[in-house]
């Protein structure tokens, strides 16, 4: 392996070594990795060898056309790596015609493929380092044509994925974002945020709902993420827990008129304590809690009152800046404790972007904005295979929801 190729190998299994955390679940992860992109290279190569769809006119199309060949279902096929067997179904076409190069028909072993595969899925690499990588892996010449189509179909499931059709209510939406560093088209390195929206469906399970990427945030930006969900078919949301992101409360009142806005409690303290001594840290979030821990909002407001009187002459900030945005602090208060346990912070959404660190927290710079969203959307892809669970007390919000909104919710929930 030339030093080029050894590098971006070590690249590779530095960034996915972080979504794991023993050496077992690292090769089962690989071995994921290393069957669905031969499978999808496979189906690759079947559809140059017979023409793609809406391309009547190429060659290929014309002669299996001719010869009346067409797909045939699939064959399972073993192939033994580094890391383990790798079970495949391999597809077949009529006339037994198809010679597959990414692995030949009686081919059992692929040498040094478990980096290689890797870099496939860097999101990011031209068609040129695939096309060597493959070359070098294989030991065969593949034409630039079926490495860009090869890579094509990488990037349609990340569109897919990014613009498929959603429910039409969601009780619970978090949204947050994580910062990483893009390289643009002017080959200089910026700040970008790769924002997120997490939602619970009807049955308590969470869900990512969108990606999104961006150098700057406000109510325009987030308008257009929320109307790209509108797009896709999401309705309703009963309450939108988000952490205080600039104008993004204003932007739900337009998109969602109905919504009622969570602000994250934990990120509301955090921000008040950065005011605050290191001595009168403690009491200060003792005085908070008695405010977001209040039964109702008459004792919420009395709560914070008190803590105006006892800290304004220190810190005039924090009780200022909390009654400016008292309307989307004390929605809580409209719920029984199991949903108020749900929407009062983003820690559901925190979760998700701790994965999404882990997974990418070895890679400083993308060299585009389309390899970031690539790879994040692989660090969502392992987190979600966890998501199998209703959040907890799930069934006593859903029935206080059913009361609260009843007239909102779908006739068969």
């Amino acid at each position: 392996m030339d030093e080029k190729l050894q590098a971006q190998a070590e690249q590779l299994a530095e960034e996915f070594a972080g979504s794991a955390t023993t050496i077992g679940e690292l090769n089962q992860l690989m071995r994921t990795m290393m069957k669905a992109g031969l499978e999808r290279m496979l189906d690759t190569e079947m559809d140059v060898h017979l023409g793609r769809k809406g391309d009547a006119d190429s060659p290929a199309a014309e002669e299996a056309k001719r010869s009346g060949n067409r797909r045939n279902g699939r064959s399972k096929k073993t192939v033994q790596g580094e890391l383990g067997e790798v079970r495949l179904d391999t597809p077949r076409d009529r006339n037994g015609t198809f010679e597959p190069q990414i692995v030949g028909k009686h081919q059992r072993r692929i040498p040094d493929f478990d980096e290689k595969i890797l870099a496939l899925y860097a999101k990011g690499m031209t068609t040129r380092d695939i096309q060597e990588i493959v070359e070098e892996l294989y030991g065969v010449e593949v034409s630039p044509q079926l490495v860009s189509e090869i890579t094509a179909d990488l990037d349609a499931e990340v569109t897919a994925w990014r613009s498929r059709s959603l429910d039409a209510v969601w009780p619970i939406v978090y949204f947050d974002g994580v910062v990483v560093h893009v390289r643009g088209e002017n080959r200089r390195v910026s700040q970008h945020t790769i924002y997120v929206a997490l939602g619970v469906n009807l049955e308590g399970k969470k869900e990512l709902l969108g990606l999104w990427l961006s150098q700057s945030e406000g109510a325009k930006f987030w308008l257009s993420c929320l109307t790209d969900l509108k797009n896709r078919g999401l309705e309703d949301i009963f309450v939108a827990c988000i952490d205080g992101l600039s104008g993004f409360a204003e932007a739900i009142h337009t998109a969602y008129p109905q919504t009622q806005v969570q602000l994250c409690i934990v990120h509301l303290v955090r921000a008040a304590l950065r005011y605050v001594s290191t001595e009168d840290s403690k009491p200060v979030a003792r005085d908070l809690k008695k405010i977001y821990q209040s039964a109702t909002v008459a004792e919420a407001e009395a709560a914070l009152e008190e803590f105006a009187q006892a800290w304004d002459a220190k810190y005039p900030t924090i009780a200022k800046q909390w009654r400016t945005k008292w309307t989307d602090i004390i929605t809580l208060f409209d719920f029984p404790p199991p949903i108020r346990r749900a929407i009062y912070t983003t820690n559901a959404i925190e979760s998700v972007n701790s994965v999404i660190r882990k997974f990418t927290k070895n890679r400083k710079i993308y060299p585009n904005e389309a390899s970031a969203l690539k790879l994040v959307y692989m660090a969502i892809h392992e987190a979600s295979k966890k998501w199998t669970m209703p959040i907890h007390h799930w069934k006593p919000a859903l029935n206080h929801f059913a009361i609260m909104y009843e007239d909102r919710l779908p006739k068969s929930a």
